[in-house]
């Protein structure tokens, strides 16, 4: 089994610095022409499963993506990005502003980011619900090739359940660009990294 598993195309927020979690903004023109291309680098590959976030950047994306295939495009909310409460809209130069010493945390000492504001949802949340659904994802295909459409946060913390890290090595390199693809291959229940944050199909 493969998965094939990209990062939504850049939207509007991104381009303004803004942190988006469950909250949403659009594709820009170069977030819909970068997944063009990543649709025509894709298109020679059979896919057995296409699964989303049913945030629409993602889902937009995931359609762009899909080309011409008549496969249904599923959702399933654990690829959502990680709920960040009262920062969601606001420009990273708001939050270290308004909450210092967490932000810090955040960018710095992953492993000590916490929230104590209802929703907000810690990065060992968002990797337990990324462990739940390759389970699940697992356990229903078995074999084949499947495009998840998801957000950096997801795609970071899936880096580090394939290589066994720990959260204070969560935003190690590579960088996850918009429409960056990364290659999971599951044999007998053992996740290996083929290809991580690949943007060649942007140059």
């Amino acid at each position: 089994m493969k998965l094939f598993v990209v990062r939504h195309g850049e939207t509007e927020w991104n381009v303004q610095k803004r942190l988006q979690g469950h909250l949403d903004s659009p594709l820009t023109a170069n977030g819909i022409h970068h997944a063009k291309l990543l649709a025509k680098k894709l298109e020679s590959i059979s896919l057995d499963s296409i699964i989303s976030s049913p945030s629409e950047r993602a889902m937009h994306t995931a359609r762009i993506v899909s080309g011409n295939r008549t496969i249904a495009i599923e959702t399933d909310k654990r690829l959502k990005e990680i709920n960040l409460g009262s920062w969601q809209g606001k420009t990273f130069e708001e939050i270290k502003a308004m909450d210092p010493f967490t932000y810090e945390n955040y960018v710095k000492q992953p492993h000590l980011y916490k929230r104590e504001e209802e929703g907000a949802e810690t990065l060992s949340d968002v990797i337990n619900r990324l462990h739940a659904f390759l389970r699940d994802v697992e356990s229903t295909y078995h074999l084949g090739n499947h495009l998840i459409v998801t957000h950096g946060v997801v795609v970071k913390a899936l880096q580090l359940i394939c290589k066994n890290n720990s959260i204070e090595q969560i935003w190690e390199p590579p960088d996850i660009d918009g429409t960056s693809l990364t290659i999971v291959e599951i044999i007998d229940g053992k996740r290996k990294m083929l290809v991580e944050g690949d943007i060649s199909h942007k140059e």
